[in-house]
């Protein structure tokens, strides 16, 4: 589910971090599992466990000493199998171990950079785990009964993912964005089914169900999650009405106070569109969907507002009449041009410029309404050879971009 967020650009938004924090208790509950069901009885010596935060000075120091490269690979594996060993030889389950010892490590960019280099090897592992699910056999009748039954099951939690995040005050397109996220069953429910077999809980058969159950729900979810924006235009007329009349976690803003110019993503580049305005005393204001992000301005004493710019409610209700320009500084090429498109389709008629990073979505941009596209690293690449060739090199000469417009 993560995967796909960060692939749709969406990883930030108010949606996108309830679908997380739902995982992360799901997640919770499928440890507790693993917890209970593995290793037999625990050794006395186990209790000794709970004195392993303290290790997280000299575990974080080994990682940083470990480097950027193939080194910090191979220790993050040491360490998960280390752990995985350790609470083995207590009686404990060895998932458990190395979920514990990733948990040990966690807080820092060094781990987000060994979670990144692990991902490809976890991606590996959990074809081969559900490869060698699969040499076990194919199902029986009644096996492909059960798991037809279970799999009746996902519209009903679906309908109850959204009654009950409509109950706890969410928007219908944040409850409908959550629920397409999830109504899936999670790779957690094999791992745990596994466990669960190892230790006689279940009966071994048991797993080919689950296996088969959560491939034909991904097969399912990827095309409706992959046009979740498109299914929600479709349906809001028919879901609005169903939202709480109360103020709603997560509400967007409807009014800029004025504001001139707006930045729709206030990363590094929006930042610094932001100050350039703001230093000629240009009235503008920034917008981010990362609560972080928006902390972090905030600090630095711009005006940054909260809004989801692939919500078409966002633009539907916000007041864009004191606006003379729009800048869409998002990193997602997608997102830009949903935004651009929304943004015309609700009759804005005022400059839409662009930053992108490929020269293949100028046109894709042009075709959604953009007024114009700025391209750094080309236009960076160009500037430095203007400036190598050039007669008068000055040390303090600095790379000045165009933007490539369409008109």
């Amino acid at each position: 589910a993560a995967k796909t967020l960060e692939a749709r650009g969406e990883l930030n938004a108010f949606h996108a971090r309830v679908s997380i924090g739902i995982l992360i208790v799901q997640d919770l509950v499928a440890i507790t599992v693993l917890a209970l069901t593995g290793g037999g009885i625990p050794s006395v010596w186990s209790f000794g466990l709970l004195l392993l935060p303290l290790l997280r000075p000299l575990l974080f120091k080994l990682l940083t000493s470990s480097g950027h490269e193939d080194l910090q690979l191979l220790y993050g594996l040491l360490l998960a199998m280390g752990g995985a060993a350790l609470f083995e030889v207590l009686g404990l389950s060895s998932e458990l171990g190395a979920l514990v010892a990733g948990a040990l490590l966690s807080g820092t960019h060094e781990s987000d950079e060994l979670s990144e280099k692990l991902w490809g090897l976890k991606e590996a592992f959990l074809v081969g785990f559900f490869l060698e699910v699969g040499l076990a056999g194919l199902p029986n009748m009644n096996e492909l009964l059960f798991a037809g039954a279970l799999f009746a099951v996902l519209p009903i939690k679906a309908v109850l993912f959204f009654f009950l995040l409509i109950l706890f005050k969410l928007r219908s397109r944040n409850s409908f964005m959550v629920t397409l996220t999830l109504t899936s069953f999670s790779e957690f429910t094999l791992i745990a089914g596994m466990v669960a077999a190892s230790s006689g809980f279940i009966p071994e058969s048991t797993i080919i169900v689950f296996a088969l159950l959560i491939a034909v729900s991904y097969t399912v979810n990827a095309p409706l999650s992959a046009k979740s924006n498109s299914l929600w235009k479709r349906f809001e007329h028919k879901l609005i009405p169903l939202e709480r009349n109360v103020k709603h976690p997560g509400q967007q803003v409807v009014s800029l106070g004025g504001a001139e110019y707006l930045v729709v993503g206030m990363g590094q580049a929006g930042s610094s569109a932001y100050d350039y305005l703001k230093e000629r005393d240009y009235r503008v204001t920034g917008m981010d969907s990362d609560p972080a992000q928006i902390e972090y301005n905030l600090g630095k004493k711009r005006r940054v507002v909260y809004g989801d710019a692939q919500d078409a409610e966002l633009w539907e209700n916000i007041d864009l009449s004191s606006v003379k320009a729009i800048m869409l500084a998002m990193p997602y090429a997608d997102t830009k041009i949903q935004a651009t498109k929304m943004l015309r389709e609700n009759k804005f008629t005022e400059d839409i410029y662009a930053l992108t990073m490929r020269d293949e979505e100028h046109q894709a941009l042009k075709e959604a309404g953009a007024n114009a596209v700025c391209l750094p690293l080309i236009q960076a690449g160009r500037k430095l050879a203007e400036i190598s060739i050039s007669d008068e090199v000055d040390g303090s000469m600095s790379l000045n971009f165009e933007m490539n417009s369409f008109e």
